[in-house]
């Protein structure tokens, strides 16, 4: 399994009428966790559509809102990989708060589709190179 963390804090124009961050932007600090676990592990986004033609496409989202995150609290963006990819992968996410306690959980399911022909391919080597020593 892979865990990595980011921080992430919580600004004014992410929140809602109540000063809670807005729900919809849940989804958001989940891509953050996902891009920046690649990055330390040494591999980018940027790489895998420029360079192999590789999009990562989301295929569904799933969700649990436990408490609200408010302007100005500094979120930690725990971000997981429990199997090596094949043809998806799937990231699990926790966000807490300052005080330790969960706010949000949920996963993204992605698919690997090349940039030419659209169509689905397998998890590209360039990616399970870094991957396959943490299982």
């Amino acid at each position: 399994m892979i865990t990595t963390t980011t921080i992430h804090r919580v600004r004014y124009a992410e929140t809602d009428q109540m000063s809670y961050l807005y729900h919809g932007h849940y989804a958001l600090l989940y891509e953050i966790g996902r891009v920046e676990m690649l990055r330390e592990l040494g591999r980018s986004y940027a790489t895998l559509e420029r360079e192999l033609g590789i999009m990562m496409p989301v295929m569904s989202m799933n969700q649990r809102f436990i408490r609200p995150a408010r302007y100005d609290e500094v979120l930690t963006i725990t971000t997981s990989l429990r199997h090596v990819p094949d043809q998806t992968i799937t990231f699990h996410f926790e966000i807490h708060n300052e005080g330790g306690k969960l706010v949000n959980g949920g996963s993204i399911k992605l698919c690997f589709v090349e940039v030419k022909t659209e169509r689905r391919v397998s998890a590209p080597e360039y990616l399970l190179q870094i991957i396959r020593p943490y299982f």
